[in-house]
């Protein structure tokens, strides 16, 4: 092309003949006569090439390309395996004859996988939800949270919380958010085929969900539905709000103190940014407008649904049992024992034929040990000396006279001994009067676990006294009174002597 151009110019323009412009271009007179008399630039044609060996199996092919477009689009065969079906079938030619077949096939066939069918759902009949990773900063490090998605099909109002996971656990929880967000439950809740929720795809829209999240379904009485693979038309509203919340709340990054910081600014960004907005069919209304009319079609909330994952596990010899990778203290009388665990989104509960013996704030880091000090009480009973260097007791976060008290008695001989004695009156009485008895042992300078102790007995309220009933022949018929001159003449006689 760009030698076609400068030989017209050179002729046409700059009035050269066609022995100079071939000279000067190195080509042939009859190359730049042949481009001066042509006015467009030429244009190369592939002719159709022969492909005598394909021609007995193109039937065949064509059947399998018509049974694989009724498929999703994951499930449908390449070129490349059709090509290998079909020399399974006895075709010997080559593989470029079958995929030039494949795009020819494809592009004579009707597009209509970019059209749609336009939904209208009733309001308080559906609502859609789905999960996006977002980028945080929470307490100045980067971090990716999974964000839940809730979304109205009819008011399209919004709600959004943040985990740490995307685990069934994690999806009992933000269902109840979500519900007492909206103030209402509707009938049906859409989703995808997330492994959390859905066991087995079978044909159709027949679906095998998690028992687990069942009772959920059950509990507040909506229907679950899941779209059909690789649709995610069915639920677009919240595929569309995936893109939109990221641009609207998370670009550029935000920084939160920690996760529930972040849940906060969420929901206030959900009740007032988002609901604000213009509703796409309802113009004349927003969308926090349109809401409120339909939250009155709403089914009302009842008590929240109590969802966890339980799991089945043994008490280590170190009175610990481990839950995503994290170790989480049991009493230790339960050691050796077979426990539940049951995880919440945010607790840790572990239950000995249906007693909760232990209760933990969920941690979400990896390889962390949380541990309850009064957990290995018994312990330090018979082995005082893991006071000074155990686990639990390092970072204990004791009452300040307390700490002074133990501070003092670990640098005396069998100092451990004597502090387990406290220990064991602080569990018994509290913390508030054993440290009232610490700073009372502080302020007289004498301090040891008699000392300690004997001020907690004594600032133990006194036991009521029971009265005694008095026989009747013992009481006095007529009570004596008080005669201060019966002193004095005794002061007298006393001094005549």
């Amino acid at each position: 092309m760009e030698t076609i151009a400068k030989i017209r110019r050179r002729h046409k323009v700059n009035g050269e003949s066609i022995s100079e412009i071939a000279r000067r271009l190195n080509l042939s007179r009859n190359t730049v006569r042949k481009y001066l008399k042509q006015g467009d630039p030429p244009r190369y044609q592939r002719r159709e090439q022969p492909k005598p060996r394909l021609g007995a199996y193109e039937e065949q092919l064509k059947t399998w390309l018509e049974q694989d477009s009724q498929h999703p689009k994951k499930q449908r065969r390449t070129a490349r395996r059709l090509f290998e079906d079909l020399q399974a079938e006895g075709y010997a030619g080559a593989y470029d004859s079958v995929q030039r077949f494949v795009k020819r096939w494809k592009q004579a066939k009707p597009a209509l996988s970019q059209a749609f069918v336009p939904l209208i759902f009733p309001a308080g009949d559906a609502a859609q939800f789905d999960w996006s990773h977002e980028q945080v900063e929470l307490g100045g490090v980067v971090q990716t949270i999974k964000l839940a998605h809730f979304r109205l099909a009819h008011s399209r109002q919004p709600f959004l919380v943040a985990y740490s996971r995307e685990s069934l656990e994690m999806v009992f929880d933000a269902h109840d958010r979500a519900f007492a967000f909206w103030g209402g439950i509707p009938k049906r809740m859409i989703y995808d085929n997330p492994r959390t929720l859905v066991d087995a795809i079978k044909v159709g829209k027949q679906r095998r969900f998690n028992r687990q999240f069942l009772a959920l379904a059950n509990h507040y009485l909506f229907e679950p539905v899941a779209c059909t693979p690789a649709s995610g038309w069915e639920k677009g509203q919240v595929e569309n709000q995936v893109g939109n919340v990221r641009e609207w709340l998370f670009s550029p990054r935000p920084r939160f103190k920690d996760l529930a910081e972040l849940n906060i600014w969420l929901e206030q960004q959900c009740r007032k940014k988002l609901a604000r907005r213009k509703h796409p069919e309802q113009s004349s209304q927003t969308i926090g407008q349109v809401f409120a009319e339909e939250q009155a079609l709403l089914r009302p909330v009842g008590k929240p649904f109590v969802g966890y994952v339980e799991k089945a596990c043994r008490v280590s010899s170190t009175c610990t049992v481990g839950y995503d990778r994290n170790r989480y203290s049991v009493p230790a009388e339960y050691a050796g024992q077979g426990v539940f665990l049951r995880a919440t989104a945010t607790q840790i509960k572990i239950v000995h034929e249906g007693k909760v013996l232990a209760c933990h704030h969920r941690c979400f880091n990896r390889e962390q040990q949380i541990l309850d000090p009064w957990h290995y009480l018994p312990v330090l009973e018979r082995k005082p000396g893991a006071l000074r260097n155990g686990a639990p007791f390092v970072q204990w976060d004791l009452p300040v006279p307390v700490r002074k008290v133990r501070d003092h008695l670990l640098k005396q001989d069998k100092g451990d001994r004597a502090f387990v004695e406290i220990l064991l009156a602080m569990k018994a009485h509290g913390s508030e009067l054993l440290s009232v008895a610490c700073e009372l042992a502080l302020e007289h300078k004498t301090l040891n676990a008699a000392v300690v102790l004997n001020h907690v007995n004594r600032l133990k309220e006194p036991q009521p006294v029971r009265e005694n009933p008095v026989p009747g022949h013992l009481r006095l018929q007529q009570e004596p009174q008080a005669n201060c001159s019966r002193y004095d003449g005794l002061r007298e006689g006393h001094h005549g002597q």
